[in-house]
């Protein structure tokens, strides 16, 4: 895995929490489950840049997994996108072997897997401090 994208998702992910904890973006319960479908809609893209298809297949089963994911932790428990974050992190990491996308960028995953995996952390803390009485 590529460590420079890697590292600017693992810087990212923590700037993006703190501007939307500084702006007031992550008072809406919206904000995290959003960024979860995007993600997942950008292997969609990056099958669109690739010639569509057959891609649009092979990514299919992952955007709806990871919409899902955020739909049902929005409207029930933002523990599940969470894990949903997480896990996409996880499914960037082993894309490559799931899924042959030629649209994906090579830097992409990494980037990725950093960004969701940290992103899922700054969620997890947002909400664990909110259970416990504490604000940051």
């Amino acid at each position: 895995m590529p460590v420079l994208p890697l590292l600017a998702g693992l810087t990212l992910a923590p700037g993006v929490a703190a501007f939307a904890l500084l702006v007031g973006f992550d008072r809406d319960r919206s904000f995290y489950p959003l960024q979860l479908i995007v993600f997942a809609l950008l292997y969609m893209l990056f099958a669109a840049i690739a010639g569509g298809g057959a891609l649009f297949l092979a990514e299919t089963p992952g955007m709806l997994l990871f919409g899902a994911a955020a739909v049902i932790g929005f409207r029930t428990s933002l523990w599940i996108v969470v894990a949903g974050l997480f896990g996409h992190g996880l499914f960037d990491a082993v894309h490559g072997a799931l899924i042959s996308n030629p649209g994906v960028p090579a830097w992409w995953p990494a980037f990725c897997a950093g960004y969701d995996v940290l992103a899922a952390a700054c969620l997890a803390l947002k909400i664990w401090r909110s259970q416990s009485g504490s604000t940051l």
